[in-house]
């Protein structure tokens, strides 16, 4: 694909020659001849390069350079002042401003081109060198329980997959289970080992490379960091600094974060639940688990998570007429659920055959249309906050 070039001139005639001069390299061409539509050129092509002169009318060349390097969309944009102006404190002011090179008016054709392949030469070294991550951190989702046993890395693996399906954009879950981990073998990875190579570091010898190789992407799109299954290794579940950095990482990779963060309000539960924009507490509809949950949300507001940021997610995961419906959890939970999971032990066998979601293996089916609303509902939050 040609590299875009944004020139920004109220010479008309610079424009024209200069844009032509530049095609005729192979660069896809915008022009701009007032310095506002400039800036607005800039945030909405993104542009590889920017060819900018410094004496036009409204702004000049220098406060354009400044207005590019504060927004995120041009920051690291390569700017080439190309200008009549020639004195040193000229040359000067355009670097101070932001300028990554500077021309004086008239210079030859191939001198011009020099400088344009030159820097684009240079920006493109710099993001092979530099691999910035992502500006936007992730929207992070904790999945967690008030007891064992009620389908959390069930739940997380399947509200991955809808919220891919949704969306398009990336989704990584995290078991955050050493010793205890489920999804490794379900989804094909029988030992995984990932999870306590990190966590076994201190906090500054994490890294982004160590921790994108832990990542095993699966052909349902998701990315998952899986909770290793060695029950000795649950002796690292406290280790409160890794587990903060790991996350800092994983955030910053990704879309949507969501955490398996399992059962009760461990140490390292309490430490990363504040990094959550949305907490779900899965609760199975049955008197005591739905009392325990009350209490236990209790405990997350006096923890300091906001009432609007948790959500309930009842799992229904076995057939029986004794247990209560979703009006009846509501009632005595005091909260809506977001939604009930209805029992699917048949899909949920076969998806674990396969090695994969239930989503995936049954996308029509019941719980694979629970799931697509449930990441539905979630998207609707980020899109309309509270």
């Amino acid at each position: 694909m040609a590299e875009k070039i944004l020139i920004i001139d109220d010479d008309i005639d610079t424009l024209k020659l200069v844009g032509l001069m530049l095609q005729k390299h192979g660069y896809q061409i915008i022009a701009a001849n007032q310095s506002r539509k400039g800036l607005e050129q800039a945030e909405k092509e993104n542009p590889d390069l920017i060819l900018l002169d410094v004496m036009m009318p409204e702004l000049d060349g220098y406060e354009i350079a400044r207005q590019l390097r504060a927004s995120p969309v041009t920051v690291n944009t390569p700017i080439l002042m190309f200008t009549a102006k020639t004195q040193l404190d000229d040359k000067v002011t355009g670097f101070e401003s932001g300028a990554d090179d500077y021309l004086t008016k008239p210079t030859h054709p191939t001198e011009l081109h020099a400088h344009v392949k030159s820097l684009l030469a240079r920006s493109k070294k710099g993001k092979g060198i530099t691999n910035p991550l992502p500006e936007k951190n992730a929207f992070i989702i904790g999945i967690v329980s008030p007891r064992g046993g009620l389908g959390i890395s069930t739940i997380s693996a399947n509200l991955g997959d809808a919220l891919i399906r949704a969306g398009k954009k990336p989704v990584i879950v995290a078991e955050l289970r050493p010793g205890m981990g489920t999804l490794g073998p379900e989804m094909g990875v029988p030992d995984p080992k990932g999870l306590v190579e990190i966590i076994s570091n201190a906090p500054d010898g994490i890294t982004q490379q160590n921790v994108e190789e832990s990542l095993s992407k699966h052909p349902t799109g998701v990315q998952f960091l899986f909770g290793t299954v060695q029950p000795k290794d649950a002796a690292l579940i406290n280790r409160l600094e890794p587990f903060s950095e790991l996350v800092k990482i994983l955030e910053k990779n990704t879309s949507y974060l969501i955490l398996d963060m399992g059962a009760g309000l461990t140490p390292v539960v309490q430490s990363l639940l504040p990094l959550c924009n949305l907490v779900l507490v899965i609760v199975e509809p049955v008197q005591n688990s739905v009392l325990h949950a009350r209490a236990f949300i209790a405990d997350l507001i006096n923890l300091g998570i906001q009432k609007q940021d948790i959500q309930v997610i009842v799992n229904n995961r076995i057939r029986t007429e004794v247990q209560m419906n979703l009006h009846q959890v509501e009632e005595l939970l005091g909260q809506t659920p977001m939604i009930m999971i209805t029992p699917a032990p048949e899909l949920l066998y076969t998806a674990n055959r396969m090695k994969t979601t239930a989503v995936s293996a049954k996308p029509d089916s019941m719980t694979g249309q629970q799931f697509t609303q449930l990441a539905n509902a979630v998207t609707s939050l980020i899109d309309n906050p509270q």
